[in-house]
C-alpha cells in the first residue's frame, strides 16, 4: 500500500516520479493517460457486450419484465450514444453521425449470432421514449431559430431554401420512380420528401467550428437552412396527410390535397402568432405560482400541447414541437424566478441528453445491412445520395446578394443528419394497402443518404470556404490567411 501512496505511473512518459498522493488520486491521474485513452472504447464496448449478455441472461430465453428491459436498454444505447459521438467528434464529424452508427452496428449483431440487443428495435417503450426524444429534438431546433433573424435575412434566404427543397424534392422523386416502379406514387413523394430539409444544427456546428459563422455565406446558410425545415416540416405533414387519406380510401383530388397542404401552412403559421401572443401571458400567470421549476414545466407543457394539437388535426407532432420552439421567446419568461439564471434551452438540454440518443440510436438500429447484399439497394442508395446533393447545388441560383459564394452556400445545404432520419422514421410508421410506406430496404438506402451527406459537408465546406478565401485574397492583392489546424482536420 505504500508503494500505492508514493509513486504514480506516468502513462503518457512512462517516467516515475514520488507522490504522496491517495490511491483514488493517482487513480484518477492515470486515467488521464494516453493508453487508457486509447482502450476506453474497448472497455465500453466490452461492457456494452456484458449488458447484453446479462439482458440475454435475465431473459432466460424469453421475454424480460418490462422495466428492468427498458433499464437495461437505456444503459446500452446511453453508452454506445456516447462512445460512437466520441469517436465521431475524434474525426471531425458530428456526434450524431457516431451515434447513428453504433446503433447500425447494435441492430446488427444478430449477423453475428449475437442476439441479446434484439429488445432494443422492438420494445414499445423504447420505442415511446424515442419518438418523445424526437419531439423533445424538434422543440430544440425552433428555440435555437430565430424568426426575426430569418425575416432580417431576406430574400436570399428564402429563394435559396424555396430552391433546396423543390429541387430535391422531384429528384428524389425521379430516383424513387427509376428504383421502385412497383411501388405506388405515395412511396416516391415521401422518398422525395425525405430530401428536402437541411440539418441546421451540423451546418451550424460545421460553420461555428470554422470560425465563419459571421460571414455573410453563412448567415444566408443557416437562414436558409430554419427556413428549408420549416418548409420541409409543411411538406412532410401535407405528404403524411395525403398517405393517409389514400390509406382509409379517400380519393384525392387536387383540391384536396392543395387543403392539406393549407391545413399544415395554417397550424404552423395559426401556431407562432397566437403562441406569441398567448405565451407571454401564461407566463405572467405562471409567475404568480410559489413551486418550483416553472420555466422547465411551462416550456414543456407548450411544447407537448402544440405537438399534441398538430396530432389531432392530422399533422405530424414534430411540426408542434418545432413551433414550440419558435413562439418562446426569452423576453416571455422574465418574471421567473429561475429566468434570472437559466434559460429554457439550457434547462431542456439534460432531458434531450437523455432522450435525443435514445431516437438516434434506435434508429441505427432499425437499419438492416442485410438489405443492401443486394445490388438494386446499393445503387438506389448511391443515386438517391446524388440526387440529394445536386438538389442543394440548386440553391446557389437563389442568391440574389453580389459577391457571395453560391458553392459554398450549396455545400453548406448538403447535410441531412437528424432531419433525414426523422423524415424517414415516420415513413416506417405510415402504412398503405396494408404495407409499409418505407421498407427496410428504403429505409436503409435513406440512412446511406443521410450519413454520406453528413459526412462529405464538413470537409467540403472548409474546403469551399477556404478557396473562396484565397479567391479574395488574388482579387485583393493581400494573402490569404494561413488554414486553422484546430478545425475539422
Amino acid at each position: 500500500m505504500r508503494v500505492w501512496n508514493t509513486i504514480i505511473v506516468t502513462m503518457e512518459t512512462g517516467s516515475i516520479r514520488e507522490s504522496r498522493e491517495r490511491p483514488l488520486t493517482m487513480l484518477r491521474f492515470c486515467m488521464r493517460g494516453k493508453r487508457l485513452r486509447v482502450a476506453l472504447p474497448v472497455i465500453i464496448l466490452i461492457a456494452i457486450t456484458c449488458l447484453g449478455a446479462f439482458a440475454s441472461k435475465a431473459a432466460g430465453g424469453g421475454v424480460i419484465d418490462s422495466l428492468p428491459r427498458v433499464l437495461v436498454g437505456l444503459i446500452i444505447i446511453l453508452l454506445a450514444a456516447k462512445l460512437g459521438g466520441d469517436l465521431s467528434v475524434r474525426i471531425g464529424q458530428p456526434a450524431v453521425l457516431g451515434e447513428l452508427i453504433f446503433g447500425i452496428v447494435i441492430g446488427n449483431l444478430f449477423l453475428a449470432g449475437f442476439h441479446a440487443f434484439d429488445f432494443i428495435k422492438t420494445d414499445p417503450s423504447i420505442m415511446l421514449l424515442a419518438e418523445l426524444g424526437v419531439i423533445i429534438l424538434l422543440f430544440q431546433v425552433g428555440l435555437e431559430s430565430d424568426l426575426d433573424e430569418m425575416v432580417r435575412l431576406g430574400a436570399s434566404s428564402l429563394l435559396v431554401a424555396t430552391l433546396g427543397v423543390v429541387a430535391p424534392f422531384f429528384l428524389g422523386w425521379a430516383v424513387a420512380v427509376v428504383f421502385l416502379p412497383g411501388d405506388s406514387v405515395y412511396v416516391h413523394v415521401f422518398i422525395g420528401a425525405t430530401l428536402c430539409a437541411t440539418s441546421v444544427g451540423i451546418t451550424a456546428r460545421v460553420l461555428r467550428d470554422l470560425g465563419k459563422a459571421q460571414t455573410p455565406e453563412a448567415q444566408v446558410i443557416l437562414g436558409a437552412a430554419v427556413m428549408d425545415d420549416v418548409q420541409g416540416l409543411i411538406i412532410l405533414a401535407a405528404v403524411i396527410g395525403i398517405i393517409n387519406s389514400a390509406s382509409s380510401g379517400a380519393v384525392l383530388s387536387s383540391i384536396a390535397i392543395l387543403i392539406i397542404v393549407l391545413k399544415a401552412t395554417i397550424f404552423l403559421a395559426g401556431a407562432l402568432v397566437v403562441g406569441r401572443w398567448l405565451s407571454p401571458r401564461l407566463f405572467q400567470v405562471v409567475s404568480r405560482l410559489k413551486a418550483a421549476d416553472l420555466l422547465l414545466t411551462t416550456a414543456l407543457a407548450i411544447c407537448f400541447g402544440l405537438a399534441y394539437a398538430a396530432w389531432r388535426v392530422g399533422l405530424a407532432p414534430i411540426v408542434g414541437a418545432f413551433a414550440a420552439g419558435l413562439i418562446l421567446d426569452e423576453v416571455h419568461w422574465g418574471n421567473l424566478p429561475e429566468s434570472e439564471t437559466h434559460s429554457v434551452e439550457e434547462l431542456i438540454a439534460p432531458i434531450a441528453a437523455l432522450l435525443v440518443p435514445v431516437f438516434f440510436v434506435r434508429m441505427g438500429a432499425i437499419v438492416d445491412l442485410t438489405a443492401f447484399g443486394s445490388i438494386s439497394v446499393l445503387a438506389f442508395a448511391a443515386v438517391l445520395t446524388l440526387a440529394a446533393i445536386a438538389g442543394k447545388q440548386v440553391c446557389g441560383l437563389g442568391v440574389l446578394h453580389k459577391g457571395l459564394d453560391r458553392l459554398t452556400i450549396g455545400i453548406g445545404m448538403i447535410p441531412r443528419g437528424e432531419v433525414g432520419l426523422i423524415f424517414a422514421a415516420n415513413g416506417l410508421a405510415l402504412t398503405l394497402a396494408g404495407r409499409r410506406v418505407i421498407s427496410d430496404a428504403t429505409y436503409a438506402a435513406i440512412v446511406a443518404m443521410v450519413v454520406v451527406t453528413t459526412m462529405l459537408a464538413p470537409p467540403a465546406l472548409k474546403w469551399s470556404l477556404a478557396r473562396r478565401e484565397r479567391k479574395v485574397a488574388r482579387a485583393t492583392g493581400s494573402q490569404a490567411p494561413p488554414p486553422d489546424r484546430n478545425s475539422l482536420d
